[in-house]
């Protein structure tokens, strides 16, 4: 399995109980986050939300999309959400709140593992590339927030965890991004002919374009 770990962090100009009302709906992200294309509930959990169960499908900006199932498993209103995540990827989130002013602070913490056998083939060239990937889904769903409550976003980035420098979407390289879409079209064009030949039951992987 390949490790990371992402901080992203949107400032809005909203009440802190306004952006928790979206936030703690994982239910209808949809409509506000452009990168998740379903959210379907698997158990309600208690009054809180704690022991609720989702399993999301999302899809990126690279051509793969990703489906796993969300556990809350701690709730503090309005300004705490722990979830533990497994499928495609494994691991665990938090959504911290803060409030100051006229101004929410949305720190969103990812450290995850992937699961899906051709991302762990290609992580040590495309690491960089999926860090790319996490910021221009976190910077939509930024503006997908901002945009549902009406308000001003002042902030929108993403930090790996091993730097302080923000990730940059629109400076990333075009040649990188070549690269790890070169890389999932030649995995699913290999797998394929290899499937087709001598069927392998025991690595199923499907890749899925955005």
């Amino acid at each position: 399995m390949a490790n990371y770990s992402f901080i992203s962090i949107w400032e809005l100009r909203a009440p802190i109980e306004d952006v928790w009302a979206l936030i703690s709906q994982s239910m209808s992200y949809s409509e506000w986050f452009p990168y998740v294309a379903e959210a379907t509930s698997l158990t309600p959990g208690d009054k809180s939300g704690v022991g609720s169960v989702v399993h999301t499908r999302w899809t990126s900006a690279l051509p793969y999309s990703l489906d796993f199932v969300m556990r809350t498993t701690r709730v503090e209103q309005p300004r705490l959400i722990e979830l533990v995540a497994s499928g495609d990827l494994d691991g665990t989130g938090r959504w911290e709140l803060s409030e100051r002013g006229d101004v929410t602070t949305v720190r969103y913490e990812w450290n995850v593992s992937t699961t899906k056998r051709w991302m762990d083939l290609v992580a040590p060239l495309a690491a960089p590339a999926f860090g790319w990937n996490h910021a221009v889904v976190m910077q939509a769903g930024g503006e997908g927030l901002a945009a549902c409550l009406g308000v001003d976003l002042v902030r929108n980035q993403s930090f790996s965890e091993v730097s302080k420098n923000p990730l940059k979407p629109v400076t990333t390289t075009a040649g990188l991004l070549a690269l790890v879409i070169l890389g999932v079209g030649w995995l699913r064009r290999g797998l394929t002919r290899s499937q087709a030949t001598n069927p392998a039951p025991h690595f199923p992987v499907t890749v899925q374009p955005c």
